[in-house]
This record gives structure tokens, sequence and C-alpha cells, in this order.
């Protein structure tokens, strides 16, 4: 519909943008960016003005579990997309993990045909394996003509090598990634948690953080052997970051992203018991989360995943053990990495610019003429995260309560704005 929105003083925050580091007036009208000036009087039909209000290039998340075929008690599509908008993506890339799992070009089909008239752009990423059990390929190069954006058995790890090898060798023709999340099923089949004092003292089996370890050394030779394109997602390790730091000095393409909880809680945080605390990698020691927090702030991860799982009310209301593992996360990410002192731009460019470099999606930019894709938010004041903020159906989250900075006022994307109050 034809609405013109003019952002009043936004300080325009997008490190490919000529208006970087600038507070301009920018009038919308049609979803294009009709006007960047230092003040703008024109007439609109709704006008933006905050103190500290921000504006980038919209931001994307490479990991998201819409439950949509199959399990929409937990999330559907729309109310998917309520969450990500409400968390300033733009753009949402979804894991195969769904019932059909997304293994051949109609699941991605249905996907895409559904996200017609959603307020974010969804890519699905195709499953490697049928039916994401890791005995053989999908239908890829169908799956990609179709759009998917990449490959990936999604919360599976791929645990043979050979047959991650075939795959990394396969999209090396059809110009796609693989997502892999580390974890050697074999080492510590049965932990529930970071293998440690902590969990001796709960007396709950633990997994090694040496499962992702030995698994991040293999695809990174495997992805070198392939001369392909892999990214690792959910690392927990500081000695995995430097073996892809190390694989990137001798130009493989291995990217990396880590979850926004793994940099704030650690192991300690589970002597509670908290189920919306067990999560796939787990929750490591401090040292590590520390470690992994450094990093992030100092631009030495690519990007950070939401890992939205949404998981039902009595998936984690019960022990532990039964448990299922997850949690809710994109309202919280830019909360989260903001709070933890990331400085902004790196946040922004690892948002925008990363995670569409890895993927290969063109960049939109903040120019006059161009289609507004952007995320409005304000890095400064606090507030409590509550369970009434929360758009997901679900409502698995250990950051409720919890003392946030920084908040997202909305996204602006396919001609529409979707304002958070």
């Amino acid at each position: 519909y034809c609405m013109k929105l003019l952002i009043r003083q936004t300080m325009i925050i997008s490190p490919t943008s000529p208006f970087n580091g600038q507070i301009k007036d920018i009038l919308i009208s049609n979803g294009l960016i009709e006007t960047i000036a230092d003040r703008i009087t024109e007439n609109a039909d709704q006008v933006i003005e905050e103190k500290g209000l921000c504006l980038s290039i919209g931001w994307m998340d490479i990991f998201t579990d819409f439950a949509d075929p199959g399990y929409e008690s937990r999330e559907s599509m729309e109310s998917g997309a309520k969450a990500a908008a409400a968390g300033g993506f733009t753009d949402i890339m979804l894991i195969p993990n769904s019932n059909p799992v997304v293994d051949n070009k109609s699941q991605v089909e249905y996907l895409i045909q559904k996200a017609w008239n959603l307020p974010v752009n969804i890519h699905p990423i195709g499953a490697v394996t049928k039916r994401t059990e890791g005995k053989e390929l999908s239908e890829m190069y169908d799956m990609r003509l179709s759009g998917a954006l990449a490959f990936s058995d999604g919360t599976n790890a791929i645990q043979h090598s050979g047959l991650l090898l075939k795959a990394l060798q396969y999209v090396k023709t059809i110009d796609a990634t693989v997502v892999q999340v580390p974890d050697d099923k074999s080492i510590g089949q049965n932990g529930l948690m970071n293998e440690g004092i902590i969990s001796t003292q709960l007396g709950l089996p633990g997994k090694p953080i040496m499962a992702e370890e030995l698994l991040v050394s293999r695809d990174i030779e495997l992805t070198h052997y392939a001369e392909s394109k892999l990214h690792i997602t959910g690392i927990t390790s500081p000695k995995s970051l430097e073996y892809i730091n190390r694989a990137k000095d001798g130009n493989i393409a291995v990217t990396c992203s880590v979850t926004p909880y793994h940099i704030y809680f650690c192991d300690e945080d589970l002597l509670g018991y908290d189920t919306n605390l067990k999560v796939d990698p787990p929750l490591r020691n401090r040292n590590d989360m520390m470690a992994l927090r450094q990093a992030v702030n100092e631009g030495k991860i690519d990007c950070m995943a939401s890992h939205h799982l949404p998981q039902d009310w009595d998936g984690k209301t019960c022990e532990f053990e039964y448990a299922k593992a997850g949690m809710i996360g994109l309202e919280t990410l830019f909360a989260v990495v903001n709070t933890l002192g990331c400085p902004i731009g790196r946040f922004v460019e690892m948002q925008s610019v990363n995670t569409r470099k890895i993927f290969g999606i063109p960049l939109p930019v903040i120019e006059e003429g161009a289609t507004a894709v952007l995320t409005l938010f304000i890095p400064d004041g606090e507030f409590i995260f509550s369970e009434k903020d929360i758009q997901s159906k679900s409502k698995n989250s250990p950051f409720i309560g919890k003392k946030l900075k920084g908040k997202v006022k909305g996204i602006i994307n396919k001609n529409n704005f979707h304002l958070n109050y």
C-alpha cells in the first residue's frame, strides 16, 4: 500500500553505506528510500522519532526453526515471522528439521510459497541427507533450483565423513554452502551437559568439549580436500575457533557462528537445573564462555546465530534428563549481544553484511531510490525481558526476568513496516 514513513534524526550504522555514522532524516515511500537528508520537512503518514534511534540494513539470522510443517503447536511460519520481525530480522534461514523434513523441492516450494506475505524474507535450508538421517544424500540440485539457500541436516550433525565429503563436493557445483553443528555423537552419547566439575556436582552425565573439536577439525579437513564451503554454527570451544582461524589463514572457505546463549551462560548456570538451559551443544565452562565472548567482541566470529528452537511447554516442564534441547532466541539476540559489550558497528556488520556474504545474498543498500530493507534499534536503555514481550508461540527462554540492554524498534521490509511499540 502507499505509505510515506519519515524517520527523523536516526544514526545510520552500516559499514557498507557512505552515510555510516551520520545522523539523517530518511523518507520512505512505497517501500523505497525516497530521500536521505539532514532535515526533511515533507509530510508523511507516519513519523518515527526517538532518542538514540539507530538504523542499519536488515539483519539476517542463519539458523532458525519455525517448526512448520508438522510441529505447529511450537511455532508456525506466521508466529515465527512475528518473532523474527520483533527481533529486528528481515531475513531468516530455516533449518530443515520439520515434519516432513525439507529434503525435496516440494518442501522448499511449500516454505517459499507460505513466506510470500510474511513480513520477513524466508530462505529455506535444504537437508543434506534424506530425512536428515545421515544415510543417503538428498536431491540438493533440485532444492537449490527451487530456492534452497544452503544445505544442512540442521540439528543433526552429519556423522559420516565420506557422506559429508560427497555433500561438500556436490554443493560446489551449485555454489552452495554446507552448514554443520559440530557434534561427534559417538563421544559422550548420553551427555546432558558439558563434562566437567559442574556435571560431576550435579550428577548429570557429561559431554566432553572434545566431541565438538574433533568434528570441527575433521570438517575443516574435508572442506579443504573438497575445495568447498562450510559454515560451522554453534561453536562453543576456543580450540574450535583456533582451528577455524587457522583454516581461514590457509584460505579454506570455512566460516563460523556462535549463539548468544553460549556467550551469556555457562555450565554453572545449570545449578538450578533450568531446562531452558538444556541446549545442544551444551553450555561450556566459564573460561570457554569468556573466551568466546571476547572473540565475538573482537570480531573473530563471522556472525551470531539465534539457534531459535521453540519447544512445547511439556518439552521443558519436566526432569532435566527428559527435557528437549533448545531455546527460542530471535527476540533476545540483539539485546543479549549488546548487553555483553559487543560494539554496535561490529554487531551490525556480523548480522547484516557477513551473514549475506557467507551465503551469497545481495546486500541491501541505504541510498535514495533503493528498496528499504532496514532494521531500527536503540542500543541504549535497559529493560527487563518478560514473557509478555514474546511473539513466539513457545516461551522456552532463560532470558525471561533478565535485565538486558538495547531494544529493537522494528523492521522495514517488503513495502511494509513492523514496529514493536
